[in-house]
């Protein structure tokens, strides 16, 4: 299989202490994403940093559009990123909006599936319209109340669609090679690094089982 890619979530609110992160894992990671908290708090600034930073790394720009989708993820597209989120609840006028963006700029269109009902349904309409990855979401309230993205995972990839999938939910070294062999295309990771005794290190623990597990 395609060699999975890892996603590397940055959510601090801190802009100097998102950029040292960054500094330390990029060795081993292949997207840097930019959480929702931190580009609320920092803006686009710290997407152009990123992006004069790591110009051969993918940028991705959490912003969870939820409405006026051309027009907010336009100036981030401007800025930089390579990807923007567009929330699949929004509905298909905002995917759309988003997508138009994207193609604007040659860059890529990501949905979001956190708390969407029908999310086979929503995959399906959102990558006819154009949009490149589906993100099969278990967010921090979910995770805490004991949820885990596997099952949306596996519904998601059985049904073939020719767009990639990223999974995000506390995923770490224990649970890296059941979210490779599920068929996630890129594997988003945020405290099994940030919160780690060394991040860089436990970075490279995760980029050597993905690849192992992938081989």
């Amino acid at each position: 299989m395609a060699r999975p890619l890892i996603q590397m979530a940055l959510d601090s609110l801190d802009f100097n202490q998102t950029v040292e992160l960054a500094d330390k894992v990029a060795p081993y990671v292949d997207i840097f994403e930019i959480g929702t908290p931190c580009i609320k708090y920092n803006g686009i600034n710290l997407v152009k940093e990123l992006r004069q930073r790591y110009p051969d790394k993918l940028l991705l720009v959490d912003l969870k559009t939820m409405d006026a989708g051309e027009y907010e993820a336009g100036a981030f597209y401007a800025a930089g990123a390579d990807i923007c989120t567009v929330l699949g609840v929004s509905g298909l006028a905002t995917i759309a909006g988003v997508i138009k963006a994207a193609k604007k700029h040659g860059a890529e269109t990501q949905i979001d599936l956190i708390n969407v009902a029908d999310k086979a349904e929503c995959a399906r309409e959102s990558v006819k319209l154009g949009a490149q990855i589906v993100g099969i979401h278990t967010g921090l309230d979910a995770q805490a109340a004991g949820h885990t993205p596997f099952t949306d995972l596996n519904d998601i990839a059985r049904l073939g669609l020719n767009v990639r999938i990223s999974v995000a939910g506390g995923i770490k070294q224990a649970t890296v090679q059941q979210v490779v062999e599920a068929g996630a295309n890129i594997i988003v990771v945020g405290a099994a690094i940030y919160g780690a005794p060394c991040p860089a290190t436990s970075a490279r623990e995760i980029r050597e089982l993905v690849d192992a597990a992938a081989a």
